[in-house]
């Protein structure tokens, strides 16, 4: 029988023996059992206990509607479960005060399965996002299972760190990804227009590497275009020849001439930016796989101890966060901070746009007088003036100067109707101000 079975039997027997030893294990949780009937069962004696305290006979032994509680609870939710399971559970408990170890092994079972499980999925969707580039979600579910491996460290007491893997590792290294014909059309576009153009290289050089791209090949003869532009020497058909033969690359067979040749002759027209961008995601999905395939190999090895485990887990995530890195810098790259000079003229901007204090102070000054009646000379507030219930406004509303009407807002669209009434009102306005002023008795008849 598998010891982890074995001690998850013993973890659940000694509960239903002593319900007080589900104070001793808080940290362990329903869903790092395996089985679902031994995750039902958990989840039931901790509804229970929670609910009423079950208390001992007076012989020191466990009320018989204890046991019979918890099977009932935990059958609402798996099927299967009886009585005489419950007394096989308390059969399988050598030692009571055991407990807390047989935890440890169902938790330490829970992070192998939980690690495996994570891994396995990033590597599915790593795998599949190579084809069509999708980094975003790649590097979603890596951050996850990142997290998740951040989260079992503090559950198992140590210090999220990675640790380097041994000289000698016992795990088989994980198979490459397989490479797609689009991957290497798309660098060998890259490299012959790096050839054909003599200030490409200079676009990519910062952040492309030799590793980044999928065949050895063809990152073989981007380090030859990369020395030569370190050196400051030209790049073209010729050069770039020079340099791979001088390297031995067509010694020791790693490069064929005609294979360069026909890199090297291919069109030279596109930009060279966007090519890198290509091949960078497609390096950066590639370095998730590997990482979600190393991961689930450390996950497999039953004899690997969680610490070891999670620690070297968190340091194959190192070459995907080296390219990740440098691909967050080309295609997020950091707003420079600003000079002084713009940062002056973005204060007299906004200066400019705020009124000025002599304007905060008359406004000030009216809205005070307007709620408490004018000044005098002397600071006292004089009588304030009586306003009929009609002109008074609320202490909300804005003052008069700010408020603005619908044809006043309107009326500077051109073409727009309310722009003629504008016009109109202004006439009419202004042919009654030029007219004569009438007699106190005419203006009362003539004012409709």
């Amino acid at each position: 029988m598998d010891a982890l079975f074995k001690g998850e039997q013993a973890v659940l027997g000694a509960v239903l023996l002593d319900p007080a030893q589900l104070d001793t294990l808080s940290w362990l949780e329903p869903a790092d059992f395996y089985r679902p009937a031994h995750q039902a069962l958990f989840a039931a004696m901790r509804t229970l206990s929670a609910r009423e305290q079950p208390t001992r006979g007076a012989d020191g032994s466990m009320p018989l509607s204890w046991v019979t509680g918890t099977v009932a609870e935990a059958g609402h939710h798996v099927r299967g479960l009886s009585a005489s399971y419950a007394h096989t559970l308390i059969a399988a408990c050598p030692r009571l005060q055991n407990a807390p170890v047989y935890g440890r092994m169902v938790l330490e079972g829970s992070i192998h399965r939980t690690v495996t499980e994570h891994a396995v999925r990033l590597e599915r969707i790593a795998r599949t996002g190579a084809e069509q580039h999708q980094v975003d979600d790649v590097l979603h579910h890596a951050d996850v299972l990142a997290g998740v491996l951040v989260d079992l460290a503090r559950r198992w007491g140590t210090e999220p760190r990675p640790i380097p893997p041994p000289t000698a590792p016992r795990i088989a290294s994980p198979s490459a990804p397989q490479v797609g014909p689009e991957q290497t059309e798309g660098e060998r576009f890259l490299l012959a227009v790096l050839v054909g153009q003599p200030a490409a290289m200079a676009e990519v050089y910062d952040w492309l590497r030799p590793g980044d791209f999928a065949d050895a090949g063809h990152g073989q003869i981007y380090r030859c275009l990369g020395a030569l532009h370190h050196r400051g020497e030209p790049i073209d058909e010729v050069t770039a020849l020079w340099e791979v033969q001088r390297r031995g690359l067509l010694a020791d067979g790693s490069l064929s001439r005609e294979h360069v040749e026909t890199l090297f002759d291919g069109p030279g027209a596109g930009s060279a930016e966007w090519l890198g961008d290509r091949v960078i995601r497609a390096s950066v999905v590639r370095a998730a796989a590997e990482a979600a395939a190393a991961i689930r190999a450390l996950a497999e090895d039953e004899a690997l101890v969680p610490g070891r485990l999670i620690g070297q887990a968190l340091h194959a995530f190192g070459p995907l966060d080296e390219v990740r890195a440098r691909w967050n810098r080309t295609v997020r790259p950091h707003q420079a901070p600003l000079r002084e000079a713009d940062r002056a003229a973005q204060v007299t901007a906004a200066l400019a746009r705020s009124p000025t204090p002599a304007n905060d102070r008359s406004s000030t000054r009216s809205r005070r007088e307007t709620a408490t009646g004018p000044t005098s000379s002397q600071g006292r507030p004089t009588a304030a003036p009586t306003h009929s219930a009609k002109s008074s406004s609320s202490p909300l509303r804005p003052p008069r100067a700010w408020r603005w009407t619908a044809s006043q807002i309107l009326g500077h669209v051109p073409g727009s109707p309310y722009q003629f009434a504008e016009r109109s009102v202004a006439a009419r306005l202004q042919a009654v101000k030029q007219a004569p002023m009438a007699s106190a008795g005419e203006d009362d008849r003539q004012m409709p």
